[in-house]
């Protein structure tokens, strides 16, 4: 079972996840987790290139090419494998965030965007992305306190509005493999909807 979790900015999915994990693994579930971009050797080398600041220059193209890279390495290097083995993934970030933010963020054409990603990752789509939404605004703010800002993050307000946009229209076409939670809550609240969810998709067999 391949499950990911996605949302804008400072929506909380990273800080969440390892407690979701640790729940998993409590009921005795086997789980890998992972992210993106990175989770290889290779992609993390990757991912340091596309979240430097110093790249601001970065064309889109290239910020596409760049995803899908270590996007590919992970399917096949880690993802495909342990889903081979029986073990549940959950991985931080997967392939909706580039139609979401390379596509409605810098407006690139999504037909061509679906291609070059089926290509990096033969295919292989979720079974469940649970999207943790929270208002552009407060999702900034949380990045900018956290003191982990990074060349993505530094897009204009406008980009991440088109971001947080653009889930909604992906969540809408796919309403059966996404479930939505309220990040702006507090987070224990978070915490505990999120668990429920996975939990129960898990039990029904997604």
């Amino acid at each position: 079972m391949f499950i990911t979790l996605e949302g804008p900015e400072g929506s909380g999915k990273t800080s969440q996840l390892p407690g979701l994990a640790e729940t998993l693994r409590s009921h005795g579930y086997a789980l890998l987790t992972t992210r993106e971009p990175g989770g290889t050797s290779i992609g993390d080398q990757i991912r340091q290139v596309l979240f430097d600041l110093d790249n601001k220059t970065m064309h889109p193209r290239t910020e596409i090419l760049l995803f899908q890279a270590s996007r590919a390495q992970l399917v096949e290097e880690i993802i495909r494998p342990a889903l081979k083995a029986g073990t549940i993934v959950l991985c931080d970030r997967y392939a909706d965030s580039t139609l979401a933010y390379q596509g409605y963020g810098h407006g690139v054409d999504l037909d061509a965007l679906r291609q070059i990603v089926s290509f990096a990752t033969g295919g292989l789509k979720p079974d469940l992305t649970v999207f943790l939404d929270v208002p552009v605004e407060e999702g900034l703010k949380r990045r900018n306190k956290g003191g982990d800002w990074n060349r993505l993050d530094d897009y204009d307000l406008a980009f991440h509005r088109r971001v947080r946009a653009g889930y909604a229209e992906l969540i809408a076409a796919e309403p059966d493999r996404w479930v939505v939670v309220n990040s702006a809550q507090p987070p224990q609240t978070v915490a505990a909807e999120l668990k429920k969810v996975v939990l129960d998709r898990i039990k029904q067999g997604i």
